[in-house]
């Protein structure tokens, strides 16, 4: 019998708190995303929510490349509710919340998809690896998220506001990590902090 995410996760997990700072993140930029820039479906925010539950379980087997792990054992058990598909996309998409970027020439499952569902993986992806990011530290220090879109520069500002109004938490993390938003969005990013 398949397992739902967050079964999935206790499982081969101690610790959820993180993944689950990470989803809430991930749901707060996906929410703005699609209200703002670009509209996606309620099943991708879906996937991106199961993938944000899992991207770290890769954990279990070992620290070394665990987001291939993640991907691994995401295909090996499956998730309820979920087609074989959008498992696909989950795996994909934990395997890009860190490391390399996607490579559709050496990467098998991604290199099987045809071009709308590379995007589809690299926006979710994006969104993954800069919510994991954010929760860098592991502290839930991000308490708010808000979107501003420049069309005509093509420039989205993420805008954050903290849980400590006078504590701003290490950002540098999530600047490294949002190369593959602005690749799947075809768009520049900048982070700051609300004022």
């Amino acid at each position: 019998m398949k397992l739902s995410a967050e079964e999935l996760l206790k499982k081969y997990s101690n610790d959820t708190s993180h993944p689950f700072e990470v989803r809430r993140i991930a749901m707060m930029i996906f929410d703005e995303v699609s209200a703002k820039i670009f509209e996606m479906p309620q099943v991708h925010r879906r996937i991106l929510e199961s993938a944000a539950i899992l991207h770290d379980i890769g954990y279990y087997i070992d620290s070394k490349s665990h987001n291939k792990h993640s991907q691994q054992m995401v295909l090996e058990h499956g998730l309820s509710g979920f087609e074989l598909k959008e498992i696909e996309f989950i795996s994909c998409i934990c395997r890009y919340h860190r490391g390399g970027l996607p490579d559709k020439e050496k990467h098998e499952i991604y290199k099987e998809f045809d071009k709308k569902d590379r995007k589809t993986v690299k926006r979710l992806g994006g969104i993954l690896r800069l919510a994991d990011g954010l929760d860098r530290a592991h502290l839930a220090l991000i308490k708010k998220i808000k979107l501003d879109y420049d069309r005509e520069n093509n420039i989205v500002t993420f805008i954050l506001s903290p849980n400590t109004p006078d504590y701003y938490p290490d950002i540098t993390a999530a600047i490294r990590k949002r190369d593959l938003f602005e690749i799947g969005f075809k768009t520049q990013s900048v982070l700051k902090f609300e004022h």
